[in-house]
């Protein structure tokens, strides 16, 4: 074989690795039963893969051939480790006895399926999920997960093995739930999705505004959902993250600093996302079981179609977070409904609102409350107001592109 084909080979197996990688793995837990065999496997089959195509070119159908190699390894590891736990005999007879025969894509995608659920069981804490489906589903490693969320790796590590330890001993299964459990189980999945994808768009902390690899791994799951789960809320979800994620390049300015909504270049949205989120958006809400997510998916769609702030039609987003706080009421939920009826009535009406939300005290702590009022107040000529709200704001903001706009609000109201 000539340098130019083995090149082309190697070439082929890294693509393979990149794109195929993390659903080889999902069917070699299935077959195995072990996160860390199932990995170690997965490793070694790719590493056989580069010498043996070298020789004998590339097969057929290069997921089964891995997945094949890669339950061949886990046999062989596991026989080593028999002569210290005789306990593995049964599970290595087992492999070496079992169908592993992988024929179509879809029983890959299956497998998929399966592993954000196991990852993703209420037997284990959000903490625990969103950890797991990240490493595992996603395969981002531990220092890339770490640093998202801000928390030592040995930490986040610790958490991991404490995560795949449960799912051993408490023998959770490696399945899709039964039609009965779906809806609380999805629930759970579309949440922790959601959680992995606004990590990615507004990291709670940190240099960056944003964490691209993140957000572009939470709309991936969502689509491998909705492909193999077409359930309306999985549909709004993934609208919802499309919309939200057409706006990223406008978000920010070339040194990194923020750029509101009302102020970004409409013209470099991506447009295919919002195309495509616009009609995922009309096929959720098509569905009488739709809920939150498609609600919130349906006002970014109509910020999506407004050519500037001033022509968006702020009576539907009004309208449409009065919907959202019936279906899932909360603080946070009735501070953008504030804005919106800001937008719609008036600066002092939506102060007013705000107002009344800050006096409960719910959202005492949180930064995008303080800075909401701030910006009402400045917009209203409230300049000592403005002050005092912006400066509370900044002392509990926590990333450090939304420092810097509150300090330049502030410097510009002084």
């Amino acid at each position: 074989m000539n340098e130019n084909n083995a090149s082309q080979i190697r070439d082929r197996v890294n693509e393979i690795y990149r794109q195929e990688s993390r659903s080889i793995f999902a069917t070699l837990i299935r077959l195995i039963g072990d996160f860390d065999l199932a990995e170690e496997a997965m490793h070694e089959a790719f590493a056989v893969a580069v010498k043996q195509w070298l020789r004998d070119g590339i097969p057929a159908n290069p997921k089964a051939w891995l997945v094949s190699v890669g339950r061949f390894k886990a046999i062989d590891t596991i026989r080593r480790r028999t002569r210290f736990d005789a306990s593995l005999a049964e599970l290595a007879q087992h492999l070496d006895t079992s169908d592993t025969t992988v024929t179509e894509d879809e029983d890959v995608e299956d497998d998929r399926l399966r592993l954000i659920f196991t990852c993703c069981h209420p037997a284990l804490s959000r903490e625990a999920q969103v950890a797991l489906t990240l490493r595992e589903v996603c395969g981002l490693t531990t220092e890339e997960i770490a640093s998202a969320f801000l928390i030592a790796p040995p930490t986040l590590a610790q958490r991991i093995v404490r995560a795949k330890a449960k799912i051993r001993d408490a023998r959770i299964p490696y399945q899709v739930p039964a039609i009965a459990e779906l809806p609380d189980r999805l629930d759970t999945v579309l949440q922790t999705i959601y959680l992995v994808f606004n990590e990615g768009y507004a990291a709670s902390s940190g240099t960056a505004l944003t964490r691209t690899d993140l957000s572009e791994e939470a709309i991936r799951l969502g689509r491998l959902v909705v492909e193999l789960l077409p359930d309306a809320e999985a549909i709004g979800l993934l609208a919802l993250m499309l919309l939200q994620e057409s706006r990223r390049t406008a978000r920010t300015s070339a040194t990194g600093d923020l750029i509101l909504l009302e102020d970004q270049d409409r013209s470099i949205w991506n447009q295919a996302y919002i195309v495509e989120g616009r009609t995922l958006v009309r096929q959720a809400l098509s569905s009488p079981q739709f809920g939150s997510y498609t609600i919130q998916a349906a006002i970014a769609a109509v910020h999506s179609e407004a050519t500037s702030a001033e022509a968006t039609d702020w009576a539907q987003i009004v309208a449409l977070y009065d919907l959202l706080m019936r279906a899932e009421p909360s603080p946070v939920v009735d501070l953008n409904r504030a804005v919106a009826v800001a937008m719609r009535d008036g600066f002092l009406a939506g102060l007013q609102r705000i107002d009344n939300i800050l006096s409960k005290g719910d959202l005492a702590d949180y930064h995008l409350a303080h800075a909401a009022k701030a910006d009402l107040c400045r917009r209203l000529g409230r300049v000592t107001e403005a002050s005092e709200s912006y400066q509370r704001a900044l002392t509990l903001v926590k990333q450090e592109p939304e420092r810097r706009f509150l300090e330049k609000r502030l410097q510009e109201l002084n």
